[in-house]
């Protein structure tokens, strides 16, 4: 697949604050949450790898000192890995053009662009093929979403042109929306105005449509996933574990849990779901975690029901307490017999006492 992609180059946008998944990203920028046991970016840097992509444009900015740390010069990839980092967040479009400053490659050659928040399943070579093949200014990926009203969607001609980018509206002329990956043309690149605020769907595509450049969509309805939420984090988590998207980068075989290193879960524990037990983290015998997230160092006592959540660094959730569809930060100790559900979040280092917050009237 690789050979028909010469060094071929990416540039990877992980400027985000990721507000959404506060409080997990208050210390930890969101492409570097552990995700089926390793960083987020991971599974997109193995995947870039296995499409014949060899450079890859770190495009930095919230907590831009962290990435470099995580995965250094990309040798273990077998990457060559740069870091360009804006002192002030510049859009997608201004990041874009920030990193497009470490490129080698010239104005012809695609340059495919990777959003640091997106599981996708999708083919990358075939859609840089068909960029290639006709030539495109830029090609993006589109997929098709049952609910595209929550979505800006992107509607295209018989041809895979694409007419227009519109804003989330209550009755979509189409399910394909903007699925977050990009092969641009590199000059296109170097079209977009350096040190300014700009966006991509708003501004650079809406533009080259205007002017009759061809925009094309590369639309399939393959795995694909925006992890901006708890639970859509916790959703990409399970279904790599599960297998349901494919990652070479997985730590251990896929299946109804992943156990990191020195973690322990007595026998009389039930993990099931897709759940990844962080390294060192204890389930105890009779606790009970369905389809979580928990990290490295986090304690689930006898009793406990974890579901649907993410259980921070060394964490711990005393007997008997339930958490349904939660965030529990950093080092939070959730005394027994509470209930979290319903999307709560404890942020890092909180001590809820015995029976602090109920959702249900027993004692």
């Amino acid at each position: 697949m690789g050979s028909s992609l010469p060094d071929l180059e990416a540039i990877l946008l992980v400027g985000g604050q990721g507000t959404r998944l506060r409080p997990l990203t208050l210390g930890t920028p969101k492409p570097l949450l552990p995700t089926a046991g390793v960083p987020f970016l991971a599974h997109q840097l193995a995947r870039a790898r296995a499409f014949g992509v060899r450079r890859i444009v770190f495009a930095t900015s919230y907590k831009a000192a962290m990435f470099e740390p995580a995965f250094g010069d990309g040798a273990a990839f077998g990457l060559s890995l740069e870091y360009m980092t804006e002192e002030t967040p510049l859009g997608t479009g201004g990041a874009i053009r920030n990193a497009a400053q470490a490129l080698s490659a010239g104005p012809d050659d695609p340059v495919l662009i990777l959003n640091g928040d997106i599981l996708s399943g999708h083919d990358i070579g075939e859609q840089i093929r068909m960029h290639r093949a006709k030539q495109a200014a830029v090609t993006l990926h589109l997929t098709e979403v049952d609910d595209p009203s929550r979505f800006g969607c992107v509607p295209t001609d018989e041809a895979g042109r694409v007419t227009a980018f519109l804003e989330k509206t209550p009755n979509p002329v189409t399910n394909r929306i903007n699925a977050g990956c990009y092969v641009f043309k590199r000059s296109v690149i170097d079209s977009i105005p350096r040190d300014e605020v700009v966006s991509v769907e708003r501004e650079t595509f809406p533009g080259l449509i205007e002017s009759g450049e061809l925009v094309l969509g590369f639309a399939d309805r393959t795995y694909w996933l925006d992890v901006g939420t708890p639970a859509a984090f916790v959703r990409g988590s399970r279904d790599l574990v599960l297998g349901r998207l494919h990652s070479p980068v997985v730590p251990g075989p896929t299946g109804e849990y992943l156990l990191l290193e020195g973690a322990r879960v007595e026998p009389e524990a039930k993990v099931l779901g897709g759940t990844a037990v962080g390294a060192r983290a204890v389930v105890e015998a009779g606790a009970s975690v369905i389809g979580s997230v928990l990290s490295d160092d986090c304690v689930i006592e006898a009793g406990a029901v974890v579901t649907d959540s993410v259980v921070g660094q060394g964490a711990r959730v005393c007997a008997g307490t339930v958490v349904r569809d939660a965030v529990i930060g950093d080092g939070a100790i959730v005394g027994p017999g509470n209930e979290l559900q319903n999307g709560v979040r404890i942020w890092p280092g909180i001590e809820l006492p015995e029976r602090a917050l109920r959702y249900s009237s027993d004692v």
